[in-house]
């Protein structure tokens, strides 16, 4: 565990990640369970497809899955704060329940407008999984659709984080932990 000389400490092991992704889809498939509104997970491309590859498979009602691209980091550490959707959906989402599945929810720009996104859609609700949220650089204060939820995995430090499908200039995302990038790599 760790054995990348570039990662400064391990946050949560492959094992804690897989525990609570297991109690993460349990909860949503108990939330949404006998609802006659079908399901659609959306993904959030690139950093969220291991974990929306794992979440699906533990969730145990009928779902579709869909995949959306926001670009907001470019190759930088920073959010630029102006997202722009540049892939989206093959689904139609209209009168259906949207699950949106984040790597991690930090400033909340791009969230919001991805929730804007699929409500201009006819989403008849949308709820938000994300693996990490750092409630500590909230800019804004998303707001969900119809009925949404908020699921969360972790609430994360303010570190830059790689691994289990986040990356630093497209590198470290096979890592199967989540761990703090070492600042000499990024500065």
């Amino acid at each position: 565990m760790g054995s990348d000389a570039n990662i400064e400490r391990v946050l949560w092991t492959e094992e804690e990640i897989s525990g609570r992704v297991a109690e993460l889809a349990s909860q949503i498939s108990d939330d949404f369970r006998g609802s006659p509104v079908p399901v659609v997970v959306v993904g959030v491309a690139t950093g969220a497809f291991l974990f929306i590859a794992d979440i699906v498979r533990k969730i145990t009602l009928p779902v579709a899955v869909d995949f959306i691209r926001a670009e907001s980091y470019g190759s930088g550490t920073e959010s630029s704060g102006v997202p722009r959707i540049s892939s989206d959906l093959k689904i139609d989402i209209g009168g259906k329940h949207v699950i949106l599945v984040e790597d991690i929810v930090d400033t909340g720009n791009t969230l919001s407008s991805l929730i804007s996104h699929l409500e201009t859609k006819g989403a008849s609700s949308v709820s938000v999984c994300t693996l990490l949220d750092k409630p500590a650089r909230r800019q804004v204060h998303f707001k969900l659709v119809g009925e949404g939820k908020f699921y969360r995995g972790f609430e994360c430090p303010d570190y830059f984080v790689v691994g289990y499908g986040m990356d630093y200039d497209e590198l470290y995302r096979n890592l199967p932990y989540v761990g703090v990038l070492r600042p000499e790599v990024y500065k």
